[in-house]
Protein backbone atom coordinates (compact mmCIF):
# COMPACT_ATOMS: atom_id res chain seq x y z
CA UNK A 1 0.00 0.00 0.00
CA UNK A 2 2.72 2.16 1.16
CA UNK A 3 4.40 1.94 -2.87
CA UNK A 4 1.02 2.39 -4.23
CA UNK A 5 0.80 5.65 -2.17
CA UNK A 6 4.21 6.95 -3.47
CA UNK A 7 3.19 6.38 -6.78
CA UNK A 8 0.00 7.91 -6.55
CA UNK A 9 1.29 10.89 -4.55
CA UNK A 10 4.31 11.52 -6.91
CA UNK A 11 2.17 11.15 -10.40
CA UNK A 12 -0.61 13.64 -8.95
CA UNK A 13 -0.91 15.74 -11.98
CA UNK A 14 -4.24 17.72 -13.13
CA UNK A 15 -4.91 15.10 -15.87
CA UNK A 16 -4.93 12.12 -13.03
CA UNK A 17 -7.30 13.76 -10.85
CA UNK A 18 -9.37 14.13 -13.27
CA UNK A 19 -9.39 10.30 -14.16
CA UNK A 20 -10.32 9.87 -10.33
CA UNK A 21 -13.00 12.77 -10.61
CA UNK A 22 -14.78 10.66 -13.16
CA UNK A 23 -14.51 7.28 -11.43
CA UNK A 24 -15.68 9.12 -8.07
CA UNK A 25 -19.09 10.76 -10.02
CA UNK A 26 -20.01 7.67 -11.55
CA UNK A 27 -19.82 5.45 -7.85
CA UNK A 28 -22.00 8.53 -6.50
CA UNK A 29 -24.42 8.65 -9.67
CA UNK A 30 -22.97 11.95 -10.48
CA UNK A 31 -22.07 13.40 -14.22
CA UNK A 32 -18.11 14.57 -14.44
CA UNK A 33 -19.20 15.61 -17.86
CA UNK A 34 -17.26 19.23 -18.46
CA UNK A 35 -16.30 19.52 -14.72
CA UNK A 36 -14.22 22.90 -13.94
CA UNK A 37 -10.74 22.20 -12.61
CA UNK A 38 -10.53 24.89 -9.91
CA UNK A 39 -7.43 24.45 -8.17
CA UNK A 40 -4.42 22.15 -7.83
CA UNK A 41 -2.98 21.84 -4.82
CA UNK A 42 -3.31 19.55 -1.37
CA UNK A 43 -6.28 19.10 -3.31
CA UNK A 44 -7.65 19.05 -6.91
CA UNK A 45 -10.89 20.88 -6.40
CA UNK A 46 -13.48 20.60 -8.85
CA UNK A 47 -17.04 22.23 -9.89
CA UNK A 48 -19.48 19.98 -11.66
CA UNK A 49 -21.68 21.24 -14.26
CA UNK A 50 -24.39 18.93 -13.65
CA UNK A 51 -25.06 19.39 -9.52
CA UNK A 52 -24.59 22.60 -7.50
CA UNK A 53 -21.23 20.16 -6.00
CA UNK A 54 -17.48 20.81 -5.41
CA UNK A 55 -15.38 17.57 -5.68
CA UNK A 56 -12.47 17.14 -3.97
CA UNK A 57 -9.65 14.39 -4.99
CA UNK A 58 -6.55 14.26 -2.08
CA UNK A 59 -3.21 13.12 -3.33
CA UNK A 60 -2.58 10.08 -1.79
CA UNK A 61 -4.30 7.50 0.65
CA UNK A 62 -2.39 8.65 2.91
CA UNK A 63 -4.93 12.01 3.46
CA UNK A 64 -7.55 9.76 4.10
CA UNK A 65 -7.43 9.97 7.67
CA UNK A 66 -7.48 14.35 7.29
CA UNK A 67 -10.09 13.92 4.70
CA UNK A 68 -12.11 11.53 7.07
CA UNK A 69 -11.29 14.39 10.20
CA UNK A 70 -12.77 17.21 7.07
CA UNK A 71 -16.20 15.34 7.11
CA UNK A 72 -16.49 15.17 11.28
CA UNK A 73 -15.78 18.89 11.61
CA UNK A 74 -18.19 19.96 8.53
CA UNK A 75 -20.77 17.74 10.14
CA UNK A 76 -19.86 19.28 13.38
CA UNK A 77 -20.00 22.93 12.51
CA UNK A 78 -23.40 22.43 10.72
CA UNK A 79 -25.17 21.31 13.85
CA UNK A 80 -23.59 24.52 15.91
CA UNK A 81 -25.35 26.78 13.22
CA UNK A 82 -21.36 27.85 12.88
CA UNK A 83 -21.30 29.40 8.98
CA UNK A 84 -19.26 26.83 6.99
CA UNK A 85 -18.60 24.32 4.10
CA UNK A 86 -21.11 21.51 3.94
CA UNK A 87 -19.96 18.00 2.50
CA UNK A 88 -23.15 16.01 0.75
CA UNK A 89 -24.77 14.32 3.59
CA UNK A 90 -26.76 11.57 1.04
CA UNK A 91 -23.53 10.02 0.26
CA UNK A 92 -21.55 8.17 2.68
CA UNK A 93 -17.95 9.63 2.59
CA UNK A 94 -14.95 9.91 1.57
CA UNK A 95 -15.02 7.45 -1.39
CA UNK A 96 -11.07 6.09 -1.81
CA UNK A 97 -10.87 5.98 -5.72
CA UNK A 98 -7.59 4.51 -6.52
CA UNK A 99 -5.71 5.56 -4.16
CA UNK A 100 -7.45 8.94 -3.61
CA UNK A 101 -10.10 9.82 -1.07
CA UNK A 102 -12.76 11.99 -2.60
CA UNK A 103 -15.45 13.84 -0.89
CA UNK A 104 -18.32 15.86 -2.77
CA UNK A 105 -19.55 19.31 -1.10
CA UNK A 106 -22.15 21.84 -1.48
CA UNK A 107 -21.41 24.64 -3.89
CA UNK A 108 -21.22 27.92 -2.04
CA UNK A 109 -22.49 30.20 -5.06
CA UNK A 110 -20.74 33.29 -4.58
CA UNK A 111 -21.75 37.09 -4.17
CA UNK A 112 -18.84 37.81 -6.49
CA UNK A 113 -16.44 39.27 -4.03
CA UNK A 114 -13.31 38.54 -1.71
CA UNK A 115 -13.75 37.79 1.88
CA UNK A 116 -11.95 41.19 3.61
CA UNK A 117 -9.53 40.71 6.42
CA UNK A 118 -11.69 42.30 8.85
CA UNK A 119 -14.32 39.34 8.12
CA UNK A 120 -11.45 36.75 8.52
CA UNK A 121 -10.84 38.25 11.70
CA UNK A 122 -14.26 37.87 13.13
CA UNK A 123 -14.62 34.44 11.71
CA UNK A 124 -11.63 33.07 13.87
CA UNK A 125 -12.62 35.48 16.86
CA UNK A 126 -16.08 33.22 16.73
CA UNK A 127 -14.64 29.93 15.66
CA UNK A 128 -11.63 30.16 18.79
CA UNK A 129 -15.21 31.07 21.41
CA UNK A 130 -16.81 27.66 20.52
CA UNK A 131 -16.43 24.18 22.93
CA UNK A 132 -15.49 21.47 21.02
CA UNK A 133 -17.93 18.83 21.73
CA UNK A 134 -17.44 15.12 22.92
CA UNK A 135 -16.66 12.52 20.27
CA UNK A 136 -14.75 15.03 18.07
CA UNK A 137 -11.11 13.28 17.88
CA UNK A 138 -9.13 16.17 16.76
CA UNK A 139 -5.44 15.61 16.59
CA UNK A 140 -2.69 18.89 17.82
CA UNK A 141 -1.77 21.17 15.24
CA UNK A 142 1.10 19.47 12.82
CA UNK A 143 3.63 22.76 12.59
CA UNK A 144 5.40 21.00 9.97
CA UNK A 145 2.29 19.44 8.03
CA UNK A 146 3.21 17.26 5.23
CA UNK A 147 6.40 18.87 4.42
CA UNK A 148 7.85 15.73 5.49
CA UNK A 149 6.46 13.52 2.86
CA UNK A 150 7.12 16.11 0.58
CA UNK A 151 10.88 16.36 0.92
CA UNK A 152 10.97 12.05 0.34
CA UNK A 153 8.69 12.24 -2.77
CA UNK A 154 10.28 15.19 -4.20
CA UNK A 155 10.98 15.11 -8.20
CA UNK A 156 13.05 17.49 -10.09
CA UNK A 157 14.79 19.52 -7.14
CA UNK A 158 18.04 20.06 -6.87
CA UNK A 159 19.59 18.25 -4.65
CA UNK A 160 21.47 20.93 -2.71
CA UNK A 161 17.48 23.09 -1.92
CA UNK A 162 16.91 19.54 -0.50
CA UNK A 163 19.37 19.04 1.40
CA UNK A 164 18.70 22.79 2.94
CA UNK A 165 15.25 22.12 3.41
CA UNK A 166 15.68 18.77 5.70
CA UNK A 167 18.21 20.85 7.84
CA UNK A 168 15.90 24.21 7.98
CA UNK A 169 13.07 21.96 9.40
CA UNK A 170 15.13 20.37 12.11
CA UNK A 171 16.21 24.16 13.22
CA UNK A 172 12.51 25.35 13.11
CA UNK A 173 12.34 22.25 14.94
CA UNK A 174 14.03 23.14 18.20
CA UNK A 175 12.65 26.53 18.13
CA UNK A 176 9.13 25.19 17.93
CA UNK A 177 10.02 23.35 21.33
CA UNK A 178 11.52 26.57 23.23
CA UNK A 179 8.28 28.37 22.31
CA UNK A 180 5.62 29.36 25.16
CA UNK A 181 1.92 30.11 23.91
CA UNK A 182 -0.16 32.33 25.43
CA UNK A 183 -3.62 31.35 25.00
CA UNK A 184 -5.05 28.05 25.91
CA UNK A 185 -6.12 25.37 23.38
CA UNK A 186 -9.43 24.96 21.63
CA UNK A 187 -10.87 24.79 18.13
CA UNK A 188 -8.55 25.58 15.20
CA UNK A 189 -8.54 25.96 11.46
CA UNK A 190 -4.97 25.78 11.07
CA UNK A 191 -4.90 27.25 7.35
CA UNK A 192 -6.47 30.88 8.08
CA UNK A 193 -6.47 32.64 5.29
CA UNK A 194 -9.15 34.96 3.53
CA UNK A 195 -8.52 32.38 0.69
CA UNK A 196 -10.05 29.91 2.67
CA UNK A 197 -13.63 32.44 3.49
CA UNK A 198 -16.36 32.29 0.47
CA UNK A 199 -18.83 35.46 0.73
CA UNK A 200 -22.20 33.61 -0.13
CA UNK A 201 -24.67 35.25 -2.54
CA UNK A 202 -26.47 35.42 0.61
CA UNK A 203 -24.27 37.88 2.43
CA UNK A 204 -22.78 35.38 4.60
CA UNK A 205 -19.30 34.69 4.91
CA UNK A 206 -18.40 30.80 4.75
CA UNK A 207 -15.42 29.21 6.36
CA UNK A 208 -14.06 26.45 3.98
CA UNK A 209 -11.13 23.81 4.24
CA UNK A 210 -10.78 21.97 7.28
CA UNK A 211 -8.34 19.52 6.17
CA UNK A 212 -5.67 21.28 9.18
CA UNK A 213 -8.32 21.05 11.67
CA UNK A 214 -7.11 20.50 15.16
CA UNK A 215 -7.22 21.17 18.50
CA UNK A 216 -4.61 23.77 19.61
CA UNK A 217 -2.99 27.12 20.42
CA UNK A 218 -5.43 29.91 18.23
CA UNK A 219 -2.09 31.81 17.84
CA UNK A 220 -1.21 29.21 14.39
CA UNK A 221 -4.63 31.08 12.91
CA UNK A 222 -3.64 34.60 13.70
CA UNK A 223 -0.28 34.17 12.76
CA UNK A 224 -1.18 33.90 8.83
CA UNK A 225 -2.52 36.89 8.27
CA UNK A 226 -0.05 38.55 10.97
CA UNK A 227 2.83 37.36 8.53
CA UNK A 228 1.28 38.16 5.48
CA UNK A 229 1.29 41.73 6.51
CA UNK A 230 4.20 41.74 7.87
CA UNK A 231 6.82 39.63 6.02
CA UNK A 232 4.86 38.96 2.65
CA UNK A 233 3.40 42.62 2.15
CA UNK A 234 0.11 41.02 1.04
CA UNK A 235 -1.84 43.01 3.48
CA UNK A 236 -2.34 46.79 3.63
CA UNK A 237 -2.01 48.33 6.67
CA UNK A 238 -5.81 49.12 6.81
CA UNK A 239 -6.67 45.90 5.83
CA UNK A 240 -4.42 44.33 8.42
CA UNK A 241 -6.15 46.98 11.46
CA UNK A 242 -9.40 45.57 10.26
CA UNK A 243 -8.34 42.20 11.29
CA UNK A 244 -6.68 43.08 14.48
CA UNK A 245 -9.56 45.06 15.49
CA UNK A 246 -12.38 42.55 14.38
CA UNK A 247 -10.39 39.85 16.55
CA UNK A 248 -8.78 41.92 19.61
CA UNK A 249 -4.92 40.73 18.94
CA UNK A 250 -1.94 41.37 17.14
CA UNK A 251 0.45 38.39 17.27
CA UNK A 252 3.57 40.61 16.09
CA UNK A 253 3.69 41.65 19.90
CA UNK A 254 3.80 38.27 20.71
CA UNK A 255 8.08 37.08 20.92
CA UNK A 256 7.09 33.92 19.27
CA UNK A 257 6.12 35.72 16.05
CA UNK A 258 9.42 35.09 14.32
CA UNK A 259 9.65 31.57 14.48
CA UNK A 260 5.94 31.17 13.64
CA UNK A 261 6.58 33.37 10.45
CA UNK A 262 9.43 30.89 9.48
CA UNK A 263 7.55 27.66 9.91
CA UNK A 264 4.56 29.24 7.67
CA UNK A 265 7.71 30.16 4.96
CA UNK A 266 9.13 27.02 5.12
CA UNK A 267 5.73 25.23 4.42
CA UNK A 268 4.36 27.68 1.81
CA UNK A 269 7.94 26.51 -0.26
CA UNK A 270 7.45 22.52 -0.08
CA UNK A 271 3.84 23.48 -0.75
CA UNK A 272 4.69 24.74 -4.01
CA UNK A 273 7.56 22.31 -4.52
CA UNK A 274 5.00 19.27 -5.36
CA UNK A 275 4.05 21.45 -7.87
CA UNK A 276 6.76 22.68 -10.24
CA UNK A 277 6.22 20.19 -13.11
CA UNK A 278 3.35 22.09 -13.93
CA UNK A 279 4.55 25.00 -15.46
CA UNK A 280 7.79 27.47 -15.89
CA UNK A 281 6.25 30.11 -13.81
CA UNK A 282 5.96 27.89 -10.48
CA UNK A 283 9.14 26.96 -10.81
CA UNK A 284 10.52 29.99 -10.90
CA UNK A 285 8.77 31.34 -7.97
CA UNK A 286 9.77 28.17 -5.69
CA UNK A 287 13.58 28.96 -6.77
CA UNK A 288 12.58 32.64 -5.66
CA UNK A 289 11.44 31.64 -2.35
CA UNK A 290 14.29 29.35 -1.76
CA UNK A 291 16.60 31.80 -2.29
CA UNK A 292 15.07 34.21 0.13
CA UNK A 293 14.43 31.10 2.60
CA UNK A 294 18.70 30.90 2.95
CA UNK A 295 18.46 34.31 3.90
CA UNK A 296 16.64 35.88 6.83
CA UNK A 297 16.95 39.26 6.22
CA UNK A 298 15.96 39.30 2.82
CA UNK A 299 12.78 40.82 1.46
CA UNK A 300 10.11 38.36 0.43
CA UNK A 301 8.79 39.46 -2.80
CA UNK A 302 6.64 35.84 -3.26
CA UNK A 303 4.01 35.84 -5.28
CA UNK A 304 0.80 34.36 -4.31
CA UNK A 305 -0.17 30.51 -5.13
Amino acid sequence: MAADAARAQAGFTSARAARVLAAACRTAGLDAGEAELIRLGENALFRLRSAQVIVRVARSVEYLSSVRREVAVSRWLAREGFPAARVVDDLEQPFVIDGHPVTFWHLIVEEGRGATYGELGAVLRDLHALALPEGLELPRYDAFGRADLRLERAVGIPSDDLQFLRKRRQELKEKLEELRFESPLGPVHGDAHTDNLMVGRDGVVYLIDFENFCVDHPEWDLEVAAHEYDRLGWVTDEHYADFVGAYGRDLRDWSGFQTLCAIQEFKMTTWLMQNVAEGEDVAAEFGRRMVSLRDERAPRRWLPY
